[in-house]
């Protein structure tokens, strides 16, 4: 068989090989998706999801529907997906907590990095430094001093150990040297009620969760955690204004069982992309103070990676176990 016969012949094979993959692909979504969300319902990953999810559903022709799966850090969640089928109906809200739990957790029935493939980003989700009104401090560096000055009698919350929450008052402390006491609460809600009710002082929150307590008075805006101010709350400061080096953000995005046929990954990165750019969608994130950053699945994968060994870091310096 001479060379030219034999690389048709090849070539054809692998066609016909991919073509049903690709009808498969072509034809997804063909029933409602399952979206896991390991967070409660009304928080800022919720928000984000169901706004997303919202949009695919309109874009793609088929139910998107939200499936809240709080616990343990959003293993529950990740643990659902990554038994699920990989065919593109079951996808899994990926954020900051997932990269954090892989260092956190020694006994997880699953390797995050390795069970979960990376679909997309929707982006940064910043959070914000945030006290009771009645708080002295109205500044980070007043905070600093007011809480050197009162060693362990400051009570921080969070809404747990594996929550971003908790992890930023504690690279805050790494970098500050303040001691504070972590109070955890039962999700987002609980944590701003003991916040507002005065039975915590301070708490890292995403922003888009509490703008709305900070432009009607009920929480004062100490700093916000990114690097740079943000144009949703341009009068507050960034805490590395006062804190060098200090920069958090949540990230949220997309991810589906591993072995999830490439043609589908590639066309939810697509649509979720296209959702990003969408006018109304970027409009509504931009109130919120979320940071809408497409990126490809390789790109997102990559970024994964390199917030594991960030946040690994962050463990071992800290010694900090989970519950």
């Amino acid at each position: 068989m001479d060379l030219s016969r034999r690389t048709f012949l090849q070539s054809a094979a692998v066609a016909a090989a991919a073509a049903p993959r690709l009808a498969f692909a072509l034809d997804y979504p063909a029933r409602p998706v399952r979206f896991v969300v390991g967070f409660v319902a009304g928080g800022a990953p919720d928000i984000i999801a169901r706004l997303i999810g919202q949009s695919l559903s309109q874009r793609l022709g088929q139910p998107f529907v939200v499936e809240n799966r709080p616990g343990a850090g959003t293993n529950i969640a990740t643990e659902t997906v990554v038994r699920a089928a990989p065919d593109g109906y079951t996808m899994l809200l990926v954020g900051t907590p997932n990269m954090i739990n892989a260092s956190l957790y020694s006994d997880l029935k699953f390797d995050f990095v390795r069970d979960i493939a990376p679909v997309g980003s929707f982006g940064e989700n910043p959070f914000v430094m945030v006290v009771n009104p009645e708080f002295p401090a109205k500044t980070v560096a007043e905070f600093v001093a007011y809480a050197k000055a009162n060693p362990g009698k400051i009570n921080v919350t969070s809404t747990g150990t594996g929550n971003l929450t908790y992890f930023s008052a504690e690279y805050f402390k790494m970098l500050t040297g303040v001691r504070m006491v972590q109070v955890p609460a039962h999700g987002e809600m609980e944590a701003q009620t003991d916040l507002m009710a005065g039975r915590v002082q301070v708490m890292f929150d995403p922003i888009v969760s509490c703008i709305g307590y900070i432009r009607n008075g009920k929480l004062r805006a100490l700093g916000v955690t990114t690097a740079k101010r943000l144009d949703a709350l341009p009068d507050v400061p960034a805490i590395a204004e006062s804190v060098p080096g200090y920069d958090v953000a949540g990230w949220l995005g997309v991810g589906v069982p591993k072995d999830t046929p490439r043609e589908i990954v590639d066309k939810l990165n697509g649509a979720i992309a296209a959702a990003l750019a969408e006018p109304t969608i970027k409009a509504r994130l931009d109130a919120l103070g979320f940071l809408p950053a497409a990126m490809p699945p390789v790109e997102f994968g990559k970024f994964i990676a390199d917030e594991t060994d960030k946040w690994a870091k962050v463990i071992k310096f800290a010694n900090i176990k989970s519950d």
